[in-house]
């Protein structure tokens, strides 16, 4: 009986083994999880879960009874230290486990500080898993100080559940801007508006030079030579794809572990899916770390590991909630030389439109599901709208995707 083993309990793992059995294979399924919990949502966990909103139930992705009745071995708390592309098999907990196709859905692992300039003290924490927000979650008590590190979309999240929460929140940003990396100067602004209307204290252009404290974090140091008295630390530095195991097997990787358009790696038997898979898009290759992306591409995957030959089309999208906003983004900035702004229909509801020369790229929707509803159709099907269409508040935008 073949065997397909997936390494890596996420989103993607999750999705992929149960699209395997919904595809019809009924040989064995083993999925490899490094945590004791069975796979779970990660977005809800610096949100509704550290807020006490949502439930640990309720973050798993299928009842814990799914993966049983669909005959898939859950492997969980497991360590898998080595594979052998030649003996196809791994070494897990010390043990060989025999695989007939192999599929690496690691994910991805969170940038942390380096212990040379405080980085190891107690008292820091990143945002990736279950046990890193359940371990910071009595951090967040009223009042107290909290320093973020990082002003993506993660640093910016876990500053919206501290204010919410009663924190004094600061947050430092050594680009010139939060978001720098990833939105326009507009999209930029509209968010560092909110959370100063939180009343988050928002240092841009300044880097951390120093954590200090006797064993436990209690102040920090600023590149700028300013102090502050703070009693934690989130840090939301960015990730990194979780290429160790592919490397250790001499797998290609590029940004991650290297994958033809199918999903198969340099290794015919061995397939990636998720953030840790980097994959060809349009005349380049990409990583994308969303949720997304993981559902949609494990499915491709396990499709073509039973033979469909189908090469995934990836479609971005993104999300990100922070106090009673939803950003919704479509498509990919990458490249812009243009942005134009368009008003929503309710107050406070704005999108920032994308354009490199007339072609329009990407969409970010604050409070506007209808804006990105319609940029997302538009950019799928190659349509680009003028920017002086988009900012006329009388055009109907619902006709561009017909025209």
């Amino acid at each position: 009986m073949s065997h397909i083993v997936v390494v890596g309990a996420g989103q993607a793992g999750s999705s992929l083994t149960a699209k395997l059995r919904k595809e019809g294979f009924t040989g064995q399924i083993t999925l490899i999880g490094a945590e004791t919990s069975p796979p779970y949502q990660r977005p809800p966990l610096s949100k509704a879960y550290l807020l006490g909103e949502m439930e640990l139930e309720r973050l798993y992705l299928r009842p814990e009874s799914f993966y049983a009745d669909q005959d898939i071995t859950l492997l969980l708390g497991a360590h898998v230290s080595a594979i052998d592309p030649v003996a196809k098999t791994l070494t897990v907990d010390g043990a060989p486990l025999a695989y007939d196709q192999l599929a690496l859905t690691t994910g991805s692992t969170p940038h942390r500080l380096p212990a040379s300039i405080g980085g190891a003290l107690e008292g820091i924490y990143v945002v990736r898993g279950l046990a890193d927000v359940d371990a910071m979650e009595p951090e967040f008590a009223t009042g107290k100080h909290v320093l973020i590190v990082g002003g993506g979309y993660i640093g910016l999240e876990a500053a919206a559940v501290a204010a919410k929460k009663g924190l004094k929140v600061t947050l430092v940003e050594m680009a010139d801007r939060i978001l720098q990396r990833v939105a326009s100067p507009q999209t930029s602004d509209y968010f560092r508006a909110l959370h100063t209307t939180h009343g988050v204290n928002i240092i841009e252009g300044t880097g951390l030079k120093q954590l200090t404290g006797e064993g436990r974090v209690s102040g920090a140091e600023l590149a700028d030579g300013s102090k502050l008295d703070v009693d934690f630390v989130v840090v939301g530095v960015g990730i990194a794809p979780a290429t160790a195991l592919a490397e250790q097997a001499g797998l290609a990787l590029e940004n991650g572990i290297k994958t033809d358009a199918q999903g198969r790696t340099s290794d015919e038997s061995i397939w990636a899916a998720g953030d840790c898979a980097s994959f060809p898009y349009r005349d380049t290759r990409i990583r994308l770390e969303s949720v997304p992306n993981a559902i949609e591409q494990a499915e491709v995957v396990a499709q073509n590991m039973l033979g469909a030959g189908l090469d995934y089309a990836a479609k971005p999208w993104f999300w990100s909630d922070q106090y009673d906003v939803k950003l919704q983004i479509a498509g990919l900035n990458t490249g812009y030389d243009r942005v134009v702004s368009r008003q929503g229909d309710k107050e406070g509801s704005i999108s920032f439109w994308y354009y490199l020369g007339d072609t329009l790229l990407a969409v970010d929707a604050a409070n506007d599901p209808r804006a990105y509803m319609i940029g997302k159709r538009l950019i799928e099907a190659g349509k680009s709208p003028t920017p002086a269409q988009i900012t006329d508040p009388e055009t109907d935008m619902k006709a561009l995707t017909r025209a």
